[in-house]
């Protein structure tokens, strides 16, 4: 369930980014208030995650699910400039993250709760 708890807490970590983005300072009331609901759960699924991952791993992964996501959206979705170099990044960010999972000792933190 930790990895499962990141992921979300990751995917909401984009939509929170977006929404700063497009609250315009925090101006914006109508755009502010979804922004940090979104913040609040990412923050609490990342939270929830850190009871059986270890923090250098469960961080790395939530702030790296949240560059990939925005990255993504902003090039598909909103006109972010695209180039190989851009892409060749991005893809070595996610080969990064699921590095993370691979070598994350999740079962020893299991075993010392």
């Amino acid at each position: 369930m930790a990895w499962f708890y990141l992921i979300i807490g990751g995917i909401l970590e984009v939509g929170w980014a977006l929404g700063l983005s497009y609250s315009d300072g925090f101006t914006k009331i109508e755009v502010l208030i979804p922004t940090l609901i979104l913040l609040a759960f990412s923050f609490y699924f990342f939270s929830k995650s850190l009871k059986l991952l270890p923090i250098s791993t469960a961080y790395a992964v939530f702030t790296g699910l949240g560059s990939f996501g925005t990255a993504i959206v902003g090039m598909v979705f909103l006109g972010d400039s695209v180039s190989p170099l851009k892409l060749l990044f991005v893809i070595t960010l996610v080969c990064c993250i699921i590095g993370l999972k691979f070598v994350s000792n999740e079962h020893d933190r299991e075993e010392s709760i």
